[in-house]
């Protein structure tokens, strides 16, 4: 091996661990969904005290424990995302019935504007990857068509996706 490729190598190593890191920069604009902002239940839930949502803090397949979510996330088609949320509300595990796939409109109130990999607040919800998790929104007037829209934490943002594409699910409620 040269010492140049050696050099190289080390720095690609180096850069590999920073650009796997959540990047925010709050100096020109305040942060869009900061920590303030969610109400910690204490079970793994958090309530947006801005829009009325509780939130499942980890993603479907995770577990929160420890103040973390553990485990690997589940990917999904987005019929099996439904029949998770009535799963869920089926068994009462979360101490409600009322758990939904969130819309495209309620998602969008968790991403963190000023944040990037992934563009959202990871004090409030911990584990979750820059990918696509799905909405249960349509396009209007497109309801027969086999697409629903999924929202990026990653640079994509939203995306009108097959429903039978695999992406994470994360769940929320109305809270009363």
């Amino acid at each position: 091996m040269t010492m140049r490729f050696v050099c190289f190598l080390s720095l690609a190593m180096c850069l590999g661990s920073v650009w796997g890191q959540q990047r925010c920069d709050a100096t020109q604009f305040p942060l869009s969904a900061p920590t303030e902002r969610f109400d910690d239940n204490g079970d793994g839930t958090v309530t947006d005290s801005m829009s009325g949502l509780m939130w499942m803090r980890c993603g479907v397949g995770q577990e929160w424990k420890n103040g973390d979510c553990v485990g690997d996330l589940k990917a999904l088609d987005w019929r099996a995302a439904q029949s998770e949320a009535d799963r869920v509300n089926g068994e009462g595990s979360f101490f409600f019935s009322d758990w939904r796939v969130p819309s495209l409109r309620d998602l969008a109130m968790i991403i963190e504007r000023q944040c990037q990999d992934p563009r959202t607040n990871l004090t409030v919800f911990p584990g979750t990857p820059p990918q696509s998790f799905w909405t249960v929104t349509v396009r209007p007037g497109d309801e027969a068509t086999d697409t629903a829209y999924a929202l990026s934490f990653g640079p994509e943002g939203v995306e009108r996706m097959s429903k039978d594409e695999l992406n994470f699910v994360r769940l929320v409620r109305t809270a009363q």
